[in-house]
């Protein structure tokens, strides 16, 4: 089991502001900072529930390539919403909420591009 996971990012205010819009319906929520002078190189940011961030974006070299990460959704609606938030926060589309039955038959994900390009999916697997 995954305790964290991060990543650098092109452009760390950018990012924030879209990840803190696009999480909210998932109950997602910018919980910690960190700043470059208490690191002693990158400021970071920690999104996650409760008082545990457990995604987190950094300033610094932005990856090469495209990331795919997933948040589980408790319900349809809560994909939809998170899609459309991800939308009106700058994201592109990169797949719809629906069902993507060639995973299994309540597999219920959206999937966007966060500015610099990763895959962010929202997924429920419950029936609704």
């Amino acid at each position: 089991m995954l305790d964290h996971i991060g990543f650098a990012v092109s452009d760390l205010a950018r990012a924030k502001a879209f990840y803190a819009a696009a999480l909210a319906p998932l109950g997602i929520r910018l919980i910690f900072e960190v700043s470059a002078e208490e690191t002693g190189g990158a400021a970071h940011a920690g999104f996650g529930e409760g008082h545990k961030p457990y995604f987190w974006i950094g300033s610094g070299d932005a990856l090469r390539g495209r990331l795919h990460v997933s948040f589980a959704a408790p319900s349809r609606a809560v994909v939809d919403a998170f899609y459309r938030a991800a939308l009106a926060a700058g994201g592109r589309d990169n797949g719809p909420p629906g069902l993507r039955p060639h995973y299994h038959a309540n597999y219920y994900g959206a999937f966007v591009l966060d500015p610099d390009g990763h895959n962010v999916e929202a997924v429920c697997h419950a029936p609704e």
